[in-house]
C-alpha cells in the first residue's frame, strides 16, 4: 500500500524527477518485486527525452529494473541502447552483465549494444564474478548473438573461479554453450567435477538443463550423469 501511494505521488510529479530519481525509483520497485505498470509506463515516457542526462550506471540500472519486474518498454530499450553504446567506456563489470541480462530477459534485440559490450568486456572479464560470467553467456545465447571470441574468453576466465559457480551459474553456463553450439572441453570437464560435489543443490530444472547441455555438445561425463540419476530418481516420487 505504501508503494502504491508513492507511485501515485510520483505519477503526479514525474516531470520534476531528475535522472537519478528516475533510476532509483524503478530500481527500488524492481528490487522489492512491486509491480506498478502505470508507474513504469510513465517513467519510460518521462525518461525517453532525457536519457542523455543519465550516467552509465543509471542507464544500466533502469534496464535491469524493467527486466526484473518483467515490464517491456521497446521504445525505452531502443533508446537506452543508443546511449549505452555511447557510454560503454564507463561500464563496470556488473553493469555490463546486468545490461545484457536485462535485454535478453525481455527478449529485446540490440546487436549494436551486444557487439559493443563484447568489445569492451573482452579485456576485462577477469573483473566479472561467477554470476556475471554466467549471466553474460546466458544473455548472448538467449538472443542468439553468438561471438566465438567472447565465449572462448569467458570459458578461459571461468576456469580460474569455477569453484565459485553455484548450481544456477553452472546450469546457465553449460546451457548457453550448448545453445550456441560452442564446445569448450576444458570448461565442461571442470564443471563436471564441481557439479559432482554439489549436484544435491541443483533443482530439477538445473539438472535437466545441465545433462541436456552435455548431451547436446556431445561431451561425455558418465560420472556426472550417474550422479544426476542418483539424485533425481528419488525426487520423482516427491
Amino acid at each position: 500500500e505504501l508503494f502504491d501511494k508513492i507511485a501515485d505521488v510520483v505519477l503526479r510529479n514525474a516531470q520534476k524527477l531528475n535522472s537519478q530519481d528516475i533510476a532509483n525509483i524503478v530500481w527500488a520497485y524492481a528490487t522489492l518485486g512491486h509491480s506498478s505498470p502505470f508507474l513504469f509506463d510513465k517513467i519510460a515516457e518521462v525518461a525517453l527525452p532525457r536519457l542523455g542526462e543519465f550516467n552509465c550506471q543509471a542507464l544500466s540500472n533502469t534496464a535491469w529494473a524493467y527486466a526484473t519486474i518483467g515490464h517491456s518498454s521497446p521504445a525505452l530499450f531502443d533508446k537506452l541502447s543508443e546511449f549505452l553504446v555511447r557510454r560503454s567506456h564507463e561500464f563496470n563489470s556488473q553493469g555490463m552483465a546486468n545490461t545484457v541480462w536485462a535485454y535478453a530477459t525481455l527478449l529485446h534485440f540490440s546487436p549494436a549494444l551486444f557487439d559493443k559490450i563484447a568489445e569492451v568486456s573482452l579485456h576485462r572479464l577477469n573483473e566479472f564474478n561467477s554470476q556475471g560470467l554466467s549471466n553474460t553467456v546466458w544473455a548472448y545465447a538467449t538472443l542468439g548473438h553468438y561471438l566465438p571470441a567472447l565465449f572462448d574468453k569467458i570459458a578461459e576466465v571461468s576456469l580460474h573461479i569455477i569453484h565459485e559457480f553455484n548450481s544456477q551459474d553452472i546450469a546457465n553456463t553449460v546451457w548457453a554453450y550448448a545453445t550456441v553450439g560452442h564446445l569448450s572441453s576444458a570448461l565442461f570437464d571442470n564443471i563436471s567435477e564441481v557439479s559432482l560435489r554439489s549436484i544435491h543443490k541443483f533443482n530439477s530444472q538445473e539438472m535437466a538443463n545441465t545433462v541436456w547441455a552435455y548431451a547436446t555438445v556431445g561431451h561425455s561425463s558418465p560420472q556426472l550423469f550417474d550422479k544426476v540419476a542418483e539424485v533425481a530418481v528419488p525426487r520423482l516420487h516427491e
